[in-house]
């Protein structure tokens, strides 16, 4: 039974717009229409567009899950470079582990840098005055660079 988009994004808990946007970037193929030119998508398609959200939810970006998916339509002999890209990722992960920890521990400080007292709050002090994190700066570029999730 084919699926309208609405039923579609209930079906893989992924919005219309970003069903639409998948299509256009080729990783859906491009549904039937109906002679009302409403969108048909199959079986095949929700497995799809699952596989999809499961590679974004592991920080695969768009490049990335083109290729997954064209090796999965296509499979190859030899799939090393598909454990090479996921180590890149844990790599990635590990390194925004170490930013989070160098965060904390700056916040830690600076929650110390306040006794709450005489109407006076050292964290308002430091957060005006104080040097800047080098952490929490890199942190903030990366997250800026990091593209939107749906």
């Amino acid at each position: 039974m084919p699926f309208k988009i609405g039923e579609l994004a209930k079906a893989t808990d992924t919005q219309a717009v970003t069903i639409r946007f998948y299509e256009k970037e080729g990783l859906l193929r491009q549904p039937e229409r109906t002679g009302a030119g409403y969108r048909l998508y199959s079986e095949e398609d929700v497995e799809r567009l699952h596989f999809i959200r499961r590679c974004r939810q592991h920080g695969m970006n768009l490049a990335e899950i083109r290729e997954l998916l064209a090796f999965r339509d296509s499979p190859a002999p030899s799939c090393g470079w598909i454990g090479e890209l996921v180590e890149r990722h844990i790599a990635k992960v590990e390194e925004q582990i170490a930013s989070l920890e160098t965060l904390k521990a700056h916040l830690q400080a600076l929650r110390g840098s306040c006794s709450g007292e005489n109407g006076h709050c050292g964290i308002i002090d430091s957060l005006a005055h104080g040097a800047p994190c080098p952490c929490c700066e890199g942190l903030h570029c990366r997250l800026e660079r990091r593209p939107p999730q749906e």
